[in-house]
């Protein structure tokens, strides 16, 4: 076994679609998969097993043993040669699969589970997740694109690198073109230096989206080189950046961003273009915390 992708299952539509998409990346990657399920009832002392006047296969701990066989066998339909592992382990799910985070490569979420409010967009576990995993999260939204290309969202900061080379990864694996796209807008466009208090309209026409085309080919340095087989289109556009990669994932396969981006906070772990993301994006989402993706 070459490595380790764990998906989050709670009975949810949403969770078994994670399941699926899991036991694919499972199997491109030669991995194993662990599928778990985080049991919070032990912490609220309620009864486990089934009710004297109820059926002996009732009772809390026998529906989440029966949720988790349905997800294993899910995963194993799609993907039959993947060393599949299973286990209910007692505890808040974020706190769970935070943990489970620290040993594996890649971890898997439905966007909405068992809890979620109704008209609520993504569950609170999924932000949550790829805002304190310790590695990259994938969140399932949509049904992807089956053709499409692998999105990456660029904005040329060093938190974003891993985001490069996992997207190039993922674009290798699938056999998928990969689009890196970089928006901006004169308002997230680095100040140049030495400042001046007129900018950016003190300069030269064109000077800002030469600049940021060259910031994007800075950020894909190296990477062609290391990716061959990947065929690449960078596309630069003066325009919000999260209003332009929902735009892109309407096509895409995979939508692959930093957890921040350079307008970010410090010490700020999900930045807004990543939470919008989350909310609206029209296929899966890979969000790739700084220094915690692991190939």
């Amino acid at each position: 076994m070459s490595g380790l992708v764990v998906v989050g299952v709670d009975g949810s539509a949403s969770s078994l679609a994670a399941v699926e998409l899991a036991a694919r990346e499972a199997g491109l990657r030669g991995a194993g998969l662990s599928v778990v399920h985080a049991f919070v009832w032990p912490a609220m002392h309620v009864p486990l097993g089934p009710s004297p006047l109820g059926p002996p296969e009732g009772g809390i701990r026998n529906m989440a043993d029966h949720l988790l066989a349905e997800a294993v066998e899910r995963a194993r339909a799609v993907a039959p040669d993947v060393d599949v592992r299973h286990a209910v382990v007692t505890g808040e799910p974020l706190t769970v699969l935070e943990a489970q985070s620290r040993s594996a490569d890649l971890v898997v979420v439905g966007s909405r589970g068992m809890g979620g409010f109704v008209g609520l967009l993504v569950g609170s576990t999924a932000v949550h997740l790829a805002a304190h995993g310790r590695c990259p999260v994938l969140v399932v939204r949509e049904q992807p694109s089956a053709e499409g290309p692998i999105v990456l969202g660029l904005d040329g900061s060093p938190a974003g690198e891993p985001a490069v080379d996992f997207a190039f990864a993922e674009a290798t694996l699938r056999k998928a073109p990969l689009l890196a796209l970089h928006a901006w807008t004169t308002w997230n466009a680095p100040t140049p230096a030495p400042y001046d208090a007129s900018a950016p309209y003190a300069n030269p026409p064109g000077a800002l989206a030469g600049q940021e085309e060259r910031l994007l080919h800075e950020a894909l340095a190296g990477h062609r080189e290391k990716y061959p087989d990947v065929v690449v289109e960078h596309k630069t556009v003066h325009e919000r950046t999260r209003e332009a990669l929902i735009e892109a994932s309407r096509s895409a396969q995979l939508l692959v961003v930093g957890a921040r981006g350079r307008g970010g906070f410090a010490g700020l772990l999900l930045g807004s273009v990543s939470q919008a993301l989350l909310h609206h994006a029209h296929c899966p989402v890979a969000v790739v915390r700084g220094g915690d993706a692991r190939r």
